[in-house]
């Protein structure tokens, strides 16, 4: 835990009281402050009284006192309108900050100088998150990773020299976070995601801007240029005398890393050099991972990380569980759990990464079915649709895809199985990519995920994939 020393001997109220907020409490008190806490919910009320905190209302006591209100990410700041707490501490004076601003607040005041790295964008985040984790620990760092992807950011061991943070940061959390200052920051890429609570695109990405243009002054802005909101913040961070390292998985780059025939290179100054081989790296597979990939090999090379051991970190990845995650192998055939991906624009990424694919797919659905994928149809084999969407599926499948109506995980996957140990197709693979959420059959898309799994293991002849 990271004692919050910043606000001693104050008031601090706190609302939203799930994993960030409790660990927000915790951190507050045990740098002496006092800590009001409220939440929406009885049940969370209660958890925090029987953990020792004063509980409230919020909303039937004096502001006067309150030296900062906390805000858990998922509580509306601005849109579609500010939630009662901030309007209450707006006309308080009192200011409203997040989780991530107590911890960098605390590193400012005790190791300014300790390694942070912060790293947001619309897709990407948690895979590069994990991967420069990955690889600051092969490279024999204490590194500590945490915030959006898991892992509440307080509830970490305190920054100090030696210490790499590793943190994942959506946009809600940087909105609360004012004094965002990494010794790295990363922005991935930016498309259209969250506009019911930043009101406009204009807006989503200024406030992903936030994070690469607070870097400190002897710091590295890392920007993924292949979409227009990105390469326009890299313009002006380059224009405000920034050191900017742009990623391309699209173009070759005068000056920056980009990756061509599954290599990531580096050009500066007119000349080029090789700093890693990603090509038979399933765990990085596709031109969503390889952009990940350049982005965390980047940062691992601003931290003084050798090209020997990034190539070897990179080859150790794992991966994350339920993103294209390959869990075994039956003869020639790959299983693969993509369970995270819960609409078609995440679905696209694993469809363009095989040539052969016995796609398992549905369940609740998303507005826009996946009517976006007819591209990658002939991919498929053949598909198998469980759940509340597949008579939709089927319907946008149609004549072009040769599908079944499973109905459930477990029959999908023995059907597909046979389907693709039948088929003498070289390297088949039977992919678990949804486009939908799990709510219709499964209470989150990573139970969902885990009987995929299950299922596969459980198959006479299965290989793990270590």
């Amino acid at each position: 835990m990271i004692p919050v020393t910043s606000f001693a001997g104050k008031t601090v109220a706190v609302f939203g009281l799930g994993g960030s907020g409790l660990a927000s409490c915790h951190a507050l008190k045990a740098g002496g402050a006092e800590v009001i806490a409220g939440d929406d919910s009885a049940e969370r009320l209660a958890e925090a009284a029987k953990a020792g905190f004063i509980t409230a209302d919020l909303r039937t006591v004096s502001w006067a006192n309150f030296a900062a209100l906390v805000l858990t990410p998922g509580v509306p700041l601005t849109h579609p309108a500010p939630h009662w707490s901030v309007v209450m501490a707006q006309q308080a004076g009192v200011e409203v900050i997040g989780d991530v601003e107590l911890f960098c607040r605390e590193r400012q005041r005790h190791a300014p100088d300790a390694p942070f790295v912060a790293i947001t964008g619309t897709n990407g985040k948690s895979t590069t998150t994990a991967l420069i984790a990955h690889l600051m620990r092969v490279a024999g760092h204490d590194t500590q990773m945490g915030g959006n992807i898991g892992t509440a950011i307080l509830s970490l061991e305190p920054p100090r020299m030696g210490r790499v943070h590793v943190i994942e940061m959506s946009s809600y959390q940087i909105d609360l976070a004012p004094s965002l200052d990494p010794s790295v920051g990363i922005l991935i890429n930016v498309s259209e995601d969250h506009i019911d609570r930043h009101g406009t695109l204009e807006h989503y990405a200024a406030v992903k801007e936030r994070l690469v243009a607070g870097v400190q002054p002897q710091g590295t802005s890392i920007v993924g240029v292949d979409d227009g909101w990105c390469r326009d913040i890299a313009d002006r961070l380059g224009r405000a005398g920034r050191r900017v390292v742009r990623i391309s998985v699209k173009n070759p780059l005068p000056d920056g890393v980009y990756v061509e025939h599954e290599t990531i290179l580096r050009a500066a100054g007119g000349a080029q050099s090789e700093i890693a081989r990603i090509g038979g790296i399933g765990s990085l597979r596709g031109l969503h991972n390889a952009q990940n990939a350049a982005c965390a090999s980047a940062c691992a090379l601003a931290l003084g990380v050798g090209a020997d051991v990034l190539q070897n970190g990179l080859r150790s990845f794992p991966g994350l569980a339920h993103r294209m995650e390959q869990v075994g192998r039956l003869g020639r055939v790959l299983f693969v759990n993509d369970s995270k991906a819960t609409n078609a624009d995440a679905t696209s990424h694993a469809l363009a990464s095989f040539p052969d694919i016995f796609w398992i797919a549905g369940g609740k659905p998303k507005a826009g079915g996946i009517s976006s994928l007819t591209g990658y149809f002939p991919r498929i084999r053949n598909a198998y649709l469980i759940g509340e969407a597949a008579q939709e599926f089927s319907g946008t499948l149609g004549d072009h895809v040769a599908h079944e109506i499973s109905g459930t995980l477990d029959v999908a996957v023995a059907h597909a199985a046979r389907d693709a140990e039948a088929s003498g197709i070289a390297d088949p693979v039977v992919l678990l990519s949804p486009a939908c959420a799990s709510f219709d059959q499964y209470r989150n898309f990573e139970i969902r995920g885990a009987k995929f799994r299950d299922l596969v293991t459980a198959m006479p002849g299965v290989k793990p994939v270590v």
